[in-house]
C-alpha cells in the first residue's frame, strides 16, 4: 500500500512534468533546460544558410515539431506546417545526422491524461481528509451541537438561577411534563411545543433554559440562531432538519424527552420580506423549514423547543403563533430582592468579609442585569486579590460597582490645573443640586478622578426600583444634568465641551417628555412619532412621521423651553449657594473623592428626613391629636 507521502510526491512530480511541457511565450522550460521557440520563417532561413554559416548543430522531427540544438548550445523548437514537401530533403542535406523519430505513445498519453489525473487526485485527497476528520468536511448540513456525553456531569439547576422567580414558575410546568407526561395526557392537555424567553441581554435566559434541562434530567441541545445561516444555499434548512432529527433521537433514547435551545433566534427568525428589496434568501428558507418542523412534531415525543431573544419585535408573526411558540416568558431585569439573591449565588465561592451587606449593594445597583452582577462579584474578588487581602470587603464591592458603571480609574492621566478646576466645578454643580432638590436622586459619591471616558463623575443611584416618574421628578433630573454646565459658566466665565453627554441626555429626556409622556402644555396629552427599539431594516426606514412641519416646529420649541426652564432653575439654585459650591469644588481639588456625608458636613446641607419615619411621626401626631 502506498504511503500518503509517496502519493503526494507523485502528484507533485506529475504537475512538474506537465507544466514543463506546457507551451507558453517565446521560451518554454523542459527537462533539458530552457528551449527557445523559433518561428517557421526564422528557422527556414537559418536552415538555408546553415552550410555556409553554421547555426544549427543537430535536429530531429517528431510529428509536427522539430527540436534540436544550436551551435551556441541553446535548444530550440519550431512548429512545422503541413504540406511543405521541400523541408525534409533540405533538412537531410543541410543538417548532419537529422532523423525523424516516432512519437512516444506512453508519454503522449500521459500528457493528455495529466489534467484528469490531477483533478481525480484533488478530489481523492479531500475525500481522504474528510474521512480522517470524521467526515466533517462534508457535514455542512449537520448541527454542531450535541447533548452532554456524561449524564452524571454537573448540570445547572434552578438553585443556580436567582432573581427571576416568575419565569421559573412558568417553566416549572414544562419540567413537570417531562417528568410525568401521563398526568397531563390523561386529562387531554398538551404541553406547549415552544417556549420563547424574551428579555434584555444578560438577564439569564440561556442559564434558565439549561436549568430546565438540568431539573428535568433530559438531554440539552444548544445552538445559536446564526449557526443555521451559512454562505451555502440550503445549509440552514438542512441543519434545522438535522437538529430536530437529533432531538427526537435523544428524546427517544433518554425515555424522558429532550430540550432544544436556540439562542438569539432573531438571527434566523426575523420577519420575512422585511428588507426593502424583499427576496427569498437563505435565511428565509431556513425560517420556512423551522416553521414546518415545529408544525410537524408531536408533543408526546417529549421534544420541547426553547428560544431566547432580546428583539421580539423583529420576529416573524408565524413563528409566534400558538402551536409553535405557545408560551412567551418575559425575563426582565431583577428587582432589589432579585439582585440580592443573584449576589448571593455569585459569591458562593468568594470569601467575604463580615461588613459586606448585600441589601446595600442591591440598592446601589438598580438597573444591573444578572451578568452585570456576576461581573461585579468577579471584579471585587480581583480587586481584593490585587491588594493581597484575605477576603472581599464592602470597599472592594463599592469600587467594583464604580468600575462596572464608569470603567477603571485613570490615575496616571495627566490633567492640567485649569482642566482639573473645570472638572471640580462641573461635578460640584451636579452634587449640590442633587442635595438641594428634594425630587432628585440622592448623592452617594463625587469624584474628579477620570474613569473610562469621563473626566470625573457624580454617583446618584436610585434607592428603589422605579417604573413611574412624575413630571417634577423628571424636571429635577434635567436640572441636575444641566448643573455641571451652569457651574462651569458661573465660576470659569465660559462654557466647555465637558457637558456634551449631559446635554445629550437632557435633550433626549426633554423630547420624550414632550412627545411621549404628554408633559407639554402646548402639545397636550398626546404622543407624537413612532417609537421603536433597534433599527430594523425595511420597516423603520420606510416609516414617515405622523405629524406636520408646524407640529415639528412646535416640538422643537417645547423641547427648548423645557431645557431652558431647567437651566434657569439650576442657575438660580447654584447662585443662591455659590459659597457652598466654591467650598465643595476646592475640597474636591484637594481630596479628589468625597462621599455624601463629607459633602453634607462640608456644605452644611442637612440630610432629608427618612420618608418612612416621617410618615410614622405624622400618624402618631394625628393619633395624639385625636
Amino acid at each position: 500500500m502506498f504511503s500518503r507521502r509517496m502519493i503526494i510526491i507523485a502528484i507533485l512530480l506529475l504537475c512538474v512534468l506537465y507544466l514543463a511541457n506546457w507551451p507558453s511565450g517565446s521560451q518554454q522550460t523542459s527537462l533539458f533546460g530552457v528551449t527557445e521557440k523559433l518561428s517557421y520563417g526564422q528557422f527556414y532561413k537559418m536552415l538555408e544558410e546553415n552550410p555556409g554559416n553554421p547555426t544549427i548543430k543537430s535536429a530531429y522531427k517528431t510529428e509536427d515539431i522539430i527540436e534540436g540544438e544550436l551551435i551556441d548550445g541553446r535548444r530550440f523548437s519550431v512548429h512545422v506546417p503541413d504540406g511543405d514537401e521541400e523541408l525534409i530533403p533540405l533538412l537531410r542535406k543541410n543538417i548532419e545526422g537529422f532523423e525523424i523519430r516516432p512519437p512516444g505513445a506512453l508519454w503522449t498519453a500521459l500528457l493528455y491524461l495529466a489534467p484528469w489525473i490531477l483533478i481525480l487526485a484533488f478530489f481523492w485527497y479531500f475525500s481522504y481528509r474528510g474521512t480522517q476528520m470524521g467526515n466533517k468536511i462534508w457535514s455542512f448540513g449537520k448541527i454542531k451541537s450535541r447533548p452532554p456525553e456524561d449524564a452524571n456531569a454537573k448540570r445547572a439547576t434552578f438553585a443556580d438561577v436567582a432573581g427571576i422567580e416568575e419565569a421559573k414558575e412558568e417553566l416549572q410546568e414544562v419540567i413537570e411534563f417531562l417528568k410525568d407526561p401521563k398526568r397531563f395526557q390523561r386529562l387531554g392537555g398538551k404541553i406547549p411545543k415552544g417556549v420563547l424567553l424574551v428579555g434584555p441581554p444578560g438577564c439569564g435566559k440561556t442559564l434558565l433554559a439549561k436549568a430546565v434541562a438540568g431539573e428535568a434530567g433530559v438531554p440539552f441541545f444548544s445552538m445559536s440562531g446564526s449557526d443555521f445561516v451559512e454562505m451555502f444555499v440550503g445549509v440552514g434548512a438542512s441543519r434545522v432538519r438535522d437538529l430536530f432529527e437529533q432531538g427526537r433521537k435523544a428524546a427517544k433514547l433518554s425515555g424522558k424527552g429532550c430540550i432544544v435551545f436556540i439562542d438569539e433566534i432573531d438571527a434566523v427568525g426575523r420577519q420575512r420580506f422585511a428588507g426593502i428589496g424583499g427576496g427569498h434568501d437563505e435565511r428565509e428558507q431556513t425560517l420556512n423549514q423551522l416553521l414546518g418542523e415545529m408544525d410537524g412534531f408531536d408533543t408526546t415525543e417529549g421534544l420541547i423547543i426553547v428560544a431566547a431573544t432580546n428583539r421580539p419585535d423583529t420576529l416573524d408573526p408565524a413563528l409566534l403563533r400558538p402551536g409553535r411558540f405557545d408560551r412567551h416568558i418575559v425575563v426582565n431585569l431583577p428587582d432589589i430582592l432579585g439582585r440580592e439573591a443573584i449576589l448571593k449565588v455569585h459569591t458562593r465561592k468568594i470569601k467575604l468579609s463580615d461588613d459586606v451587606d448585600f441589601k446595600i449593594i442591591a440598592k446601589q445597583t438598580a438597573g444591573f442585569s444578572g451578568a452585570d452582577l456576576a461581573n461585579l462579584c468577579n471584579e471585587s474578588a480581583l480587586l481584593a486579590a490585587r491588594f493581597n487581602k484575605e477576603s472581599v470587603s464592602m470597599k472592594e464591592m463599592e469600587s467594583a460597582i464604580e468600575r462596572v458603571l464608569m470603567g477603571p480609574e485613570k490615575k496616571s492621566r495627566i490633567i492640567s490645573k485649569r482642566e482639573k478646576s473645570i472638572v471640580a466645578f462641573h461635578e460640584s454643580g451636579h452634587a449640590m443640586l442633587s442635595l438641594l432638590i428634594p425630587e432628585a436622586d440622592p448623592l452617594r459619591k463625587v469624584s474628579i478622578i477620570p474613569r473610562g471616558l469621563a473626566g470625573g463623575y457624580t454617583i446618584m443611584p436610585q434607592q428603589e426600583d422605579r417604573h413611574y416618574w412624575t413630571k417634577n421628578e423628571l424636571i429635577a433630573r434635567l436640572t441636575v444634568a444641566l448643573g455641571g454646565r451652569v457651574s462651569e459658566q458661573m465660576n470659569m466665565g465660559e462654557i466647555t465641551t465637558g457637558a456634551e453627554n449631559d446635554l445629550r441626555q437632557a435633550t433626549e429626556l426633554a423630547r420624550r417628555m414632550a412627545c411621549e409622556f404628554g408633559m407639554s402644555e402646548k402639545i397636550g396629552h398626546m404622543t407624537l412619532g413612532k417609537h421603536h427599539g433597534p433599527l430594523f431594516l425595511g420597516r423603520d426606514i420606510m416609516e414617515e412621521r405622523d405629524y406636520s412641519e408646524e407640529t415639528a416646529k412646535l416640538i422643537d420649541e417645547e423641547v427648548k423651553k423645557i431645557i431652558y426652564q431647567a437651566h434657569e432653575r439650576a442657575k438660580n439654585i447654584l447662585e443662591s449657594n455659590k459659597d457652598k459650591l466654591t467650598l465643595l469644588a476646592n475640597a474636591l481639588l484637594e481630596k479628589e473623592v468625597l462621599g455624601v456625608d463629607e459633602v453634607r458636613k462640608l456644605t452644611g446641607i442637612p440630610a432629608p428626613e427618612d420618608k418612612e419615619s416621617a410618615e410614622k411621626t405624622t400618624v402618631s401626631q394625628k393619633t395624639d391629636g385625636a
